[in-house]
C-alpha cells in the first residue's frame, strides 16, 4: 500500500504543545481548542465534553492494529505507574504531522460510549489533548460514559460542519504553497476542512482512504500518482473544453471584443477540421458530409459554444464574473481539485510529506500561469465543475459553489483574502 519516504519519519507520533512561559496567552490553532481552553481556565469540565459532542474527536490507531482487525482495532492505551490503563484522543487541530505507522481515525464522543473496552481489556481513563494547553481527563466509568452519550444524542448532527472557512492560526506554511493549498479553496469551504494545514487528516484515515476509492477510484499509492499526475498536467477534464475557449481567444486575439458568437463557433469548426488534415492529410474524410462521426463532433462542439456562453451569462447576473467578462480556461477545475488530492493522499498515507508540498508548489506555478486573479480563477473552476455535473439545470451543483465564490471572495478569514493571486 504505502511504502514511506525518509522524510516522513520524525519522532513527534504524538503532539506536545506547550503553554507560553512568558505569561501571554496560549494561541490556540483554531476556534473549537481556543473553546476548550476557555473551558478549562472556568473548570468546565462537562461544557467541554459537550463541545466534543458536536465536533468529535480523533483516535491514533497503529497500522499494524488497523491490518489485523480493520472493522475494530483497539484503542491505542498505555499504562501509567498507578496500574490504570489511559487512551489519548485528539481534536482535529491539535492532530500531528502524519506518521508512517500511526493513523488517526475519527470518532465521535457516542460511539466512544458505547464502544469503550470492557472486561480485561478496559481503559480507566481518556485524556483528550494530552501534553497540550487544553489537556483534560476523564474517568471511564459506565456513569460517565452514560453522560457522554447523552450529550452525542443531544448535540451531534452530522455535516453541520460543511460549507464554511476553516482558517488554522498556527503552523500554516509560506510562498507557493500556502498558495497552492488556497488553490483548493472551493474544496475545502465544501467539506467545512482547514484550508492552510500541511497535516492532513481530513476525515480520519478509514474515511480518507474511502473517500478516494469512491470518488476515483484510487485503491493504492500508484493510482493515487496516477490521478494527481493527469490533475497537474490538465488532463481530468476534457480537453475539448479548452479548445472551445482557446478558439474564443484567437478570436479576440485577432478581431477585439466582442465576440460574435457565429464567428466563434465557425473558428470551432475550422480549426478542428484542419486540424484532421494536418494529422492525416489532405485525402481524410474532413468536409461536411464527407465523416458523420467528425460532423458529429464538431456539432457537439459548435453547441459547447452556447453552452458556454449561457453559463457566462448567469454568472454575470449572479456577480461571478464582472459585465464583460468572461471564461478563458477551466485549469483551475483540475487545478483545485490536485490541491486536494496532494491532501487526500496524504491523508490516505499514500503520499508522502515532500510528495504533497511539491504538488502544491506546482499547482502555485500553474494557476498563476493561467489566471491574473483569484476571482478569474474561481470562474474558471465554477464553469468548469458546471460543465462536468449540471448539464445547465442551475442546481445545487451550482448554487452550492456560487455560495462557496461569494464566501470565498468577500470572508476576511478567507484564503483569497489573505494570499495574494500575484
Amino acid at each position: 500500500m504505502y511504502a514511506a519516504a525518509e522524510d516522513d519519519y520524525h519522532d513527534d507520533v504524538f503532539p506536545v504543545v506547550p503553554a507560553p512561559q512568558d505569561g501571554t496567552r496560549w494561541q490556540a490553532p483554531a476556534d473549537l481548542e481556543e473553546h476548550l481552553y476557555e473551558l478549562i481556565e472556568a473548570d468546565d469540565g462537562y461544557g467541554y465534553l459537550r463541545a466534543l459532542a458536536v465536533e468529535g474527536l480523533y483516535r491514533p490507531v497503529l497500522l499494524t492494529d488497523l491490518a489485523a482487525a480493520p472493522d475494530a482495532p483497539p484503542l491505542f492505551s498505555v499504562e501509567v505507574p498507578d496500574g490504570r490503563r489511559v487512551a489519548q484522543v485528539y481534536t482535529a487541530g491539535l492532530l500531528p504531522r502524519p506518521h508512517p505507522d500511526v493513523v488517526y481515525e475519527y470518532v465521535t464522543l457516542g460511539t466512544l460510549a458505547r464502544q469503550w473496552p470492557e472486561g480485561p481489556d478496559r481503559i480507566d481513563v481518556m485524556v483528550v489533548n494530552t501534553q497540550t494547553p487544553c489537556e483534560q481527563y476523564y474517568l471511564t466509568t459506565d456513569e460517565e460514559r452514560q453522560v457522554w452519550a447523552d450529550l452525542h444524542d443531544e448535540h451531534h448532527r452530522p455535516g453541520r460542519i460543511d460549507d464554511r472557512v476553516d482558517t488554522r492560526r498556527t503552523g500554516a506554511p509560506e510562498g507557493p504553497v500556502l498558495h497552492g493549498l488556497a488553490c483548493g479553496a472551493h474544496l475545502c469551504f465544501a467539506n467545512g476542512a482547514p484550508w492552510n494545514t500541511l497535516d492532513w487528516h481530513g476525515a480520519g484515515y478509514t474515511n480518507e482512504v474511502a473517500r478516494l476509492e469512491e470518488w476515483w477510484g484510487v485503491r493504492d499509492r500508484e493510482e493515487w500518482r496516477g490521478v494527481q499526475e493527469r490533475l497537474l498536467d490538465r488532463e481530468v477534464s476534457p480537453w475539448y473544453w479548452d479548445f472551445v475557449l482557446g478558439a474564443r481567444t484567437a478570436v479576440l486575439a485577432e478581431q477585439g471584443p466582442p465576440v460574435d458568437a457565429e464567428l466563434w463557433r465557425r473558428c470551432v469548426e475550422v480549426t478542428l477540421r484542419n486540424r484532421v488534415v494536418e494529422t492525416g492529410g489532405p485525402d481524410v474524410p474532413h468536409r461536411p458530409g464527407d465523416d458523420p462521426e467528425l460532423d458529429q463532433f464538431v456539432d457537439a462542439m459548435r453547441a459547447l459554444v452556447g453552452k458556454v456562453l449561457r453559463y457566462e451569462a448567469r454568472f454575470r447576473a449572479d456577480g461571478l464574473l464582472p459585465p464583460d467578462g468572461h471564461v478563458a480556461t477551466v485549469a483551475a477545475w483540475d487545478l483545485g481539485r490536485a490541491s486536494k488530492m496532494a491532501r487526500w493522499g496524504r491523508g490516505a498515507r499514500y503520499a508522502t510529506h515532500r510528495e504533497l508540498v511539491a504538488a502544491l508548489e506546482r499547482v502555485s506555478h500553474e494557476a498563476r500561469a493561467a489566471y491574473a486573479s483569484w476571482p478569474e480563477f474561481s470562474a474558471g473552476y465554477v464553469l468548469g465543475r458546471c460543465l462536468h455535473f449540471d448539464e445547465e439545470e442551475y442546481g445545487t451543483w451550482y448554487t452550492s459553489v456560487l455560495r462557496a465564490h461569494r464566501t470565498l471572495t468577500t470572508d476576511p478569514d478567507s484564503p483569497w483574502q489573505r494570499v495574494p493571486f500575484l
